[in-house]
């Protein structure tokens, strides 16, 4: 998909360095078809020193010059601004991805003169360690080829889903913050460990490779997490006497609610935000 297309990154914080090494090492692109932006001289540095890619100090305009995908991976607040400094270089014929929280194509759009092909991305942290969730939706002059192209980007840092953008707010509330939820569920974990007799350093490690052991056996698997957990829990055994303490404390409710209510604050935050 990819060919003799060029991409360039504005903004080069920790997302962006960690698109730039997975496209990198999928073999997407060659390291002379990467550029990247960013006031920060230093973070330029060891993107070049890192991955031998073009680095531009603050020239947003050349790196869209010199590009034909072009991911904002700025600040929302700073949004307004690049995008009035780049416009006059931005033209149909390139794909602009945004991965600023918050930020609708339709939104982009109104702040650009021509009709873009713009695409909205969300993924989340474990992208760090190409283990992320990445929910991308496109805008209304996105081809089937453009979105494809999209879902290579990301899916060399994990998963893909493609929905709609109506369904951006929920993403941000389940796998965007999601992370959070779990590191508590790991920690928890841990602590009760420790109050059973374990050393931190075990209880933290089972903890850990526990989460991590149970989603990739549902991953792989395909199977429902109900059998999964029926496949754990045998008749007057330990996993059912920990799942009904786990029911009387209203885990499953819990996480529901926390899922909505972060859904809901993000959908606030757009409306606060204009966006």
């Amino acid at each position: 998909m990819f060919g003799s297309k060029k991409i360039g990154f504005i903004g080069s914080g920790n997302m962006a360095s960690v698109l730039i090494k997975g496209i990198l090492k999928a073999g997407l692109v060659e390291e002379k078809s990467v550029f990247a932006s960013d006031i920060d001289p230093e973070k330029l540095d060891n993107l070049k020193s890192d991955y031998g890619i073009n680095t531009v100090f603050k020239d947003n305009k050349k790196v869209v010059e010199n590009c034909d995908i072009i991911v904002l991976a700025v600040k929302p607040q700073i949004m307004n601004r690049i995008l009035s400094e780049i416009d006059e270089n931005l033209d149909s014929s390139k794909l602009v991805i945004s991965i600023a929280a918050g930020i609708s194509t339709e939104y982009i759009d109104s702040l650009t003169s021509n009709d873009l092909k713009i695409i909205r991305a969300m993924p989340n942290t474990p992208a760090l360690i190409m283990e992320g969730a990445t929910a991308i939706c496109p805008g209304e002059n996105v081809s089937e080829d453009d979105l494809m192209l999209s879902r290579e980007i990301f899916s060399a840092v994990g998963v893909v889903v493609v929905v709609d953008e109506t369904q951006m707010d929920a993403v941000t509330g389940l796998s965007g913050s999601g992370p959070a939820y779990i590191f508590m569920m790991i920690e928890a974990l841990s602590d009760a460990g420790v109050k059973m007799g374990l050393s931190r350093n075990v209880s933290m490690k089972l903890a850990a490779q526990t989460v991590m052991g149970a989603a990739k056996l549902q991953i792989e698997t395909g199977m429902h997490p109900g059998r999964l957990k029926d496949m754990v829990t045998s008749p007057g055994g330990t996993a059912i006497a920990g799942i009904h303490t786990l029911e009387q404390g209203a885990l499953r409710t819990t996480l529901i609610n926390a899922v909505e209510n972060a859904t809901l604050r993000s959908k606030e935050l757009g409306k606060k935000n204009g966006r």
